[in-house]
């Protein structure tokens, strides 16, 4: 099929437009959670922005791989957006549940698009991503709930915490309120990956 006239070239536009807006989100989820004092979170989010700036990098590399010399000045696309306040007491579930319908519905969607149209490599890119998307739902969702239910910096069990300043490291059931090496707040606890992965 001809790259111009396919659902493929609209879905690559639509996935490009969608991953800037995710990396903006979470730059401002970011700011939101700096705020607050939560300077691991914050970390994290700024990562989460990153790999969404890298998959609309990919979206647009593979557009332009296959318009080859044809440039286009307008892809017209027909997308919503949800707006609401990046605070995290609901921002990290609503963040959640967007990566999750992306995995699960959108890209593995475009995907079959893209592999029925003929385009293999781009389909690929769908699913791959899919996957990454996946991961941040999880990691949100884990986020989310710990927030909701402040337990944040606590655990059942004993784990290791480990400040983020100074790398100061201890194993106990809740994290310090300051780290006894440097002094740091709370927000600055690394939160374990099993807690992130039981949660």
């Amino acid at each position: 099929m001809n790259f111009l006239e396919s659902k493929t070239k609209e879905n690559l536009a639509r996935a490009f437009a969608a991953e800037c807006q995710d990396g903006a989100r979470y730059q401002f989820m970011a700011k939101s959670a700096k705020a607050d004092g939560f300077s691991f979170i914050t970390d994290q989010l700024k990562m989460l922005a990153k790999n969404e700036m890298a998959h609309a990098s990919r979206f647009y590399q593979l557009m332009l791989k296959n318009l080859g010399n044809t440039k286009e000045d307008n892809v017209p696309i027909e997308a919503g957006y949800p707006f609401e306040p990046p605070e995290l007491s609901s921002s990290l579930q609503s963040a959640s549940d967007i990566e999750l319908y992306e995995a699960k519905n959108i890209y593995p969607a475009f995907a079959k698009i893209a592999k029925d149209e003929g385009y293999a490599e781009i389909a690929e890119a769908f699913l791959l991503i899919a996957k990454v998307e996946q991961t941040h739902h999880l990691i949100l969702q884990a986020f989310a709930d710990m927030y909701k239910n402040n337990c944040m910096y606590k655990a059942n069990s004993k784990l290791l915490w480990k400040c983020s300043n100074c790398g100061n490291e201890e194993e106990r059931k809740e994290a310090w309120l300051n780290c006894p090496l440097c002094s740091y707040p709370q927000g600055y606890v690394m939160i374990p990956q099993q807690k992130i992965q039981q949660s």
